[in-house]
C-alpha cells in the first residue's frame, strides 16, 4: 500500500465509523459504499439539475445507494448503463425502460433476469456516448470534488474505460450522492488516476465541485496490479 491508500483508508474507516454510530447507514458498512439514510431525497435534488435533465445516458453504480437514481433513469425514460461487478465479463450491462409507470418495478425486473439468465452485456464498442456518471462515495470533498471509493478501484476503472473509448469527455457530468456526514470540508488523499466529481448531492444540498486537476485522459497502465490485469479483459 502506498502513503496515499493509507490516507484514503483513514477517512474511510472515519466516515464509516461515524456513519453507523449515528444510525445514519445500516449496520456493517464497513467495507461498503454506505447505504445512507435520506437516499431518495438527494436522488431528488439530483434529477433538479438541468445537467440532469438534459441527460439521455447516464451511467450509474448499482449499489443501493443509488437505486432510487437509477429508478428515476428508467422513469424518466433515459438509457441506463451500470458495470458488471467486478467488471469480470464485457464491462457493461444496459438497462432500457419499460413500464414508465412502475420504474421501481423495472430495476427489479432486471434484478431477477440477472439471477435467473445471465443477462446481455456490451463492451465500450456497442456502448452510447454518456452524459452523465453518477457514482457512489464513502467520502467527497466539498473543496475540490476529490471522492473516495470504497478501495477496489474499480469506478475510477470503468471511467477511464470509457474515456479512452471516446464515450465520456470533458463534458460528461460526474456526480455523487451522499449523506450530508460523508461530504467533508477538507482535502482529501487522491492519485492520478483517481477522477473527482463535478456535483456532490446530499438530501440537504447541492454542492458545485470545482476540481483542480484535469481528468485522467484514460487508464493509467502504471497504476494497474496484476490481478487487475489478470480478471478485467477490458484491460488486455
Amino acid at each position: 500500500m502506498t502513503s496515499t491508500d493509507d490516507a484514503k483508508q483513514a477517512v474511510r474507516r472515519r466516515v464509516w465509523d461515524l456513519l453507523e454510530r449515528a444510525g445514519m447507514a445500516p449496520p456493517g458498512v464497513h467495507g461498503h459504499i454506505p447505504d445512507f439514510t435520506g437516499k431518495d431525497d438527494a436522488a431528488a435534488r439530483l434529477a433538479d439539475l438541468d445537467v440532469w435533465k438534459k441527460a439521455r445516458v447516464i451511467k450509474c453504480n448499482p449499489d443501493r445507494a443509488q437505486l432510487p437514481v437509477r429508478v428515476r433513469t428508467l422513469h424518466e425514460g433515459k438509457l441506463l448503463y451500470m458495470a458488471v461487478p467486478r467488471l469480470a465479463t464485457e464491462a457493461f450491462l444496459p438497462a432500457r425502460p419499460g413500464g414508465a409507470d412502475s420504474p421501481v418495478r423495472d430495476c427489479r425486473h432486471e434484478q431477477r433476469r440477472a439471477r435467473d439468465r445471465p443477462p446481455p452485456t456490451v463492451g465500450p464498442d456497442e456502448m452510447r456516448p454518456v452524459d452523465m456518471i453518477v457514482c457512489g462515495s464513502v467520502a467527497i470533498s466539498r473543496r475540490n470534488g476529490v471522492w473516495v471509493g470504497k478501495g477496489t478501484g474499480y469506478s475510477d476503472l470503468e471511467i477511464a474505460l470509457l474515456t479512452e473509448a471516446g464515450l465520456v469527455t470533458r463534458d460528461t457530468a460526474i456526480a455523487t450522492t451522499v449523506h450530508q456526514s460523508q461530504l467533508l470540508d477538507e482535502e482529501l488523499p487522491d492519485a492520478d488516476h483517481d477522477f473527482s466529481v463535478d456535483y456532490a448531492i446530499t438530501p440537504e444540498e447541492v454542492v458545485a465541485c470545482a476540481p483542480d486537476q484535469a481528468r485522467p485522459s484514460g487508464i493509467v497502465r502504471g497504476n494497474l496490479r496484476p490481478d487487475q490485469l489478470d480478471n478485467i479483459p477490458a484491460l488486455r
